[in-house]
């Protein structure tokens, strides 16, 4: 197995830790999403080969952005994509007028019906254009792509945030501020 394709597992493995089972690893975090890094490396230590090196090479390369450290790189956490409550201290940021969901063509029928959802996680993700939402639908399949009216479903009330990485995320969008494109 390469170096590259071992970070890239091991890199899974921090996102199942840090977004939704930190006792995979034997840690807990804070109620911002925060794990100390020392404490991180040892759980990951149980299970391969693992050390402060590669950790900051993850969190340096990943194209995605998941990670972030705090000042002095004693602590770390996922910025955004939990489904265990953490609360990863968002700013309320007012969005474009459009954003975009890329999903499967299998859950559009739901989507058609109930909006977006947030299903297993805290929020709903949303891309800032149409190209990324394709390439986050192609991930289930034959990808489909929504445009969410965001600017007019704010000046209804809606709350929309933006992760260090740029991913938009929000509570839910109901099903009359989606295009399908």
């Amino acid at each position: 197995m390469s170096k590259q394709s071992d970070l890239n597992s091991i890199s899974k493995f921090i996102s199942l830790i840090l977004r939704h089972h930190p006792d995979a690893a034997g840690i807990t975090l804070d109620e911002h999403g925060w794990a100390e890094v020392e404490a991180l490396i040892e759980g990951i230590r149980r299970s391969r080969p693992f050390d402060r090196e590669m950790l900051e090479e993850i969190v340096r390369t990943d194209r995605k952005m998941r990670y972030s450290f705090n000042e002095d790189k004693t602590l770390i956490r996922a910025n955004q994509g939990h489904s265990i409550p953490v609360d990863v201290e968002l700013s309320v940021v007012s969005p474009p007028e459009y954003l975009y969901h890329g999903t499967g063509a299998k859950f559009a029928e739901s989507i058609d019906r109930t909006g977006l959802l947030p299903k297993s996680r805290l929020y709903v993700h949303l891309s800032q254009d149409e190209d990324t939402a394709r390439q986050v639908g192609s991930r289930h399949g034959s990808p489909v792509v929504y445009r969410v009216k965001s600017r007019q479903m704010e000046n209804h009330g809606g709350v929309f945030y933006r992760s260090v990485n740029g991913v938009w995320l929000i509570k839910a969008v109901p099903a009359e501020y989606l295009e399908k494109m």
